[in-house]
This record gives C-alpha cells, structure tokens and sequence, in this order.
C-alpha cells in the first residue's frame, strides 16, 4: 500500500514509563498499552502506516525508549 492512498493521518507516541527507568534501569515499552491503543484505532478505521522506535536520554543518565506510529486512512 502506499502512503498516496491515505487522506488522512494520525501520529501516536507511546513512552517507555519513567519509575521503571529510574529503578530498572531499562523497563521496555508498555506493550499492553501500545496494543490496546492499536486496537482501538484499528476499530476506528486506522492502519499502521509507518513506526520507528527512538531512544532519547532521559534526565543525566538514563536512556529512555519510545514507539511512534504513524496510521493512515
């Protein structure tokens, strides 16, 4: 499919949580979250279009991941 045929688009940024890369370290995405999102916008009618994972250091030393994906319709 290419990016022409959608209308419209919609950007969701889902974020890595903040205790869990204060205590952890490293906590991974909320995965659970990320589907349920997912999910809910598919049943609106949105397709995954494009996503990249970003990882941005998070206060002074600690690095945290985020997800960003763009859906079209």
């Amino acid at each position: 499919m290419e990016l022409s045929e959608f209308s419209e688009y919609k950007v969701v940024h889902v974020v890595e949580g903040a205790l869990g890369t204060l205590f952890l370290d490293s906590s991974g995405l909320p995965l659970k979250r990320l589907e349920a999102t997912l999910n809910q916008e598919a049943a609106n009618g949105w397709q995954v279009v494009f996503q990249v994972i970003e990882s941005k250091r998070f206060w002074l030393f600690w690095q945290r991941e985020s997800i960003i994906v763009t859906l079209g319709r």
